[in-house]
């Protein structure tokens, strides 16, 4: 991932999530993303544990990575997730994003993705608080606001979402480290999470059901 990109707090990054793909023409839903003018793609690893679903596995990462040349970010909702980030970063991600709720030792976990040559990141589901995260600014380049409960594509947008978003903005007092939004992206959510200070789009059932995908992702960078 190209670091300058990243620090430009500025620039709205949109990421369309590979879970809204159809699942049986990945890699044309990856050519779509790419067409379209997406910054990265979103992957979502999911263990049937820590959220009530599967999703993408090494392999598929590994897949992706060698067919596509946008930055891959990787999301794991997975339980115990310090024994899945040797596995996705060896098959390629470029951001690894862990959840809040899945450790206890969240800096540690965050360095040794950092470690890695990769980007870090934390996600809080929507019960979450993010009153610790000025604990971990040193280690940490993403943090990511889950607008619906996690675990499936499509669910109901959180309406307290940007203001979880802005406090996260006056907690970490750092432009280079980006504020992302994961569920119930679109049209008429994306406004105020970009006013809210979110930077980062996470966008699946929106953006893989447009007619003009170029468009959907212009509307959502606003």
């Amino acid at each position: 991932m190209d670091r300058t990109t990243w620090r430009d707090p500025k620039r709205v990054l949109v990421a369309p999530s590979m879970l809204s793909a159809d699942p049986l023409e990945v890699a044309r839903g990856m050519e779509r993303a790419r067409g379209a003018g997406a910054d990265l793609l979103h992957i979502d690893v999911m263990d049937g544990h820590f959220v009530p679903n599967l999703g993408f596995s090494p392999a598929d990462v590994r897949a992706l990575r060698a067919r596509c040349d946008l930055p891959l970010e990787v999301h794991l909702m997975v339980d115990h997730p310090e024994a899945f980030v040797p596995w996705f970063s060896d098959a390629g991600a470029d951001v690894l994003i862990v959840h809040r709720e899945t450790t206890h030792h969240p800096h540690r976990l965050l360095e040794e993705i950092g470690a890695r040559g990769i980007l870090a990141g934390l996600a809080f589901a929507p019960s979450t608080s993010v009153e610790d995260l000025p604990y971990v600014v040193d280690v940490l380049d993403l943090v990511m606001i889950m607008g619906v409960d996690p675990g499936f594509s499509g669910g109901s947008f959180v309406p307290s979402t940007p203001q979880k978003v802005a406090r996260v903005r006056r907690l970490i007092k750092s432009e280079g480290i980006r504020i992302g939004v994961d569920g119930g992206v679109g049209p008429t959510t994306a406004p105020e999470l970009r006013a809210a200070g979110a930077n980062l789009l996470v966008s699946g059932s929106h953006f893989f059901a447009a007619e003009h995908p170029a468009e959907a992702i212009a509307e959502l960078r606003g």
